[in-house]
């Protein structure tokens, strides 16, 4: 592997108040080993300090509320308990010298009540068209209930609630998850939204739940401490936008001028004209998400070479997952040119337990 130590990869750059050392940083992955009630694990905290030196860490999706839960054993963060069980990860995270934000995720419709207990909520009653996972196995999927107009501001204000609580957790800021398929994606999305109130039809009112939810959580801990994580074009979750070109621009236009600490963009192409508009219109920090393919092995670079294309193409910062999953120590393998460890079978990320999780070598243990 070619030595990308004096590549632009590692050079720092500034996020919102924090200085990162470098511009790769983990992307968030549901990995299904937090406690069934949320709260998260011992075993979390050995996982994410294994990956401190990512120059920041974006934790896996946790949810805001209980209705919001997708699957079994997701992180919360609206209970005592989860910020406790969060504090202990992001304080050993820190004195390991890394830096973390934590994303919040509202599942919306896909949830199943057999995960959470509750009916899950969406914009609109459409069922997801594929089943759900739950500890029994697999279920078909529930109609979600269509939220009310209360509904919606209960939702804001828990989302606010729990940005409150990630902060108390020791979090350096959260990361709006408004991406693949989940509650603030589905009211973007024409096929998940069919709302004919003032958060459904033009584009301007199907923005207008991201947009609120977004002002409320910067309006209680700083725009500098909030970015946004879109995933413009992806059809995860049966979602189908509809008008790609026309809500993206219209959003990150109205996000622009919020201080926000950055914009997370998942699957990105620097060739697409999609993003050469939407860098355009955004004027902070853009993290960049290569798309390195699902369901089959990771090149062997890791990405590397995508992510130097998403940087010539005008990223600031590049996200990874499996190269993180699989190489804790990914930052130093790449800066010293070192073969990088394959992910091993798909199953293992969701399973639980310290297989395929906790257990992959680092350059020193291998050697050792």
């Amino acid at each position: 592997m070619t030595n990308a130590a004096d590549s632009a990869l590692f050079q720092p750059v500034a996020l919102g108040s924090l200085v990162l050392p470098h511009r790769l940083v983990m992307a968030p992955m549901t990995r299904n080993r937090a406690a069934a009630d949320g709260t998260p694990s011992p075993l979390m905290a050995t996982y994410y300090t294994q990956r401190a030196s990512a120059g920041l860490i974006i934790a896996e999706a946790s949810t805001p509320n209980r209705v919001g839960q997708t699957y079994a054993n997701i992180p919360g963060i609206y209970t005592d308990a989860h910020i406790a069980g969060w504090r202990a990860v992001t304080d050993a995270v820190a004195a390991a010298g890394g830096r973390m934000f934590l994303q919040l995720q509202h599942g919306g419709r896909v949830g199943h009540p057999d995960n959470s207990g509750l009916t899950p909520v969406a914009p609109s009653p459409v069922p997801l068209s594929e089943p759900i996972h739950t500890p029994t196995g697999a279920q078909d999927a529930v109609v979600p209930l269509e939220m009310s107009t209360a509904d919606i501001e209960s939702t804001i204000a828990d989302f606010v609630s729990a940005a409150r609580n990630a902060i108390a957790a020791g979090f350096a800021g959260v990361e709006v998850h408004s991406a693949n398929g989940y509650l603030l994606h589905q009211f973007l999305a024409q096929n998940t939204n069919r709302r004919t109130d003032d958060y459904g039809g033009p584009v301007a009112n199907r923005i207008r739940f991201t947009l609120e939810v977004v002002a409320a959580v910067a309006d209680a801990i700083g725009a500098e401490r909030v970015g946004v994580r879109i995933s413009p074009g992806v059809s995860v979750n049966g979602i189908d936008e509809g008008d790609t070109e026309d809500i993206y621009p219209a959003l990150v236009s109205a996000l622009a001028d919020k201080g926000l600490a950055y914009l997370h963009y998942v699957f990105a192409d620097p060739q697409q004209p999609l993003f050469q508009q939407i860098r355009a219109l955004w004027p902070g920090v853009l993290i960049a998400n290569p798309n390195l393919g699902w369901g089959v092995p990771l090149p062997e670079d890791g990405g590397t070479h995508a992510a130097q294309r998403l940087l010539a193409g005008g990223a600031d910062v590049i996200s990874l997952g499996r190269s993180f999953l699989a190489n804790p120590d990914l930052v130093e393998r790449l800066r010293a040119g070192a073969a990088l460890n394959p992910v091993r079978d798909a199953h293992l990320m969701y399973v639980g337990g310290a297989e395929g999780y906790t257990d992959y070598p680092t350059l020193a243990t291998a050697t050792a």
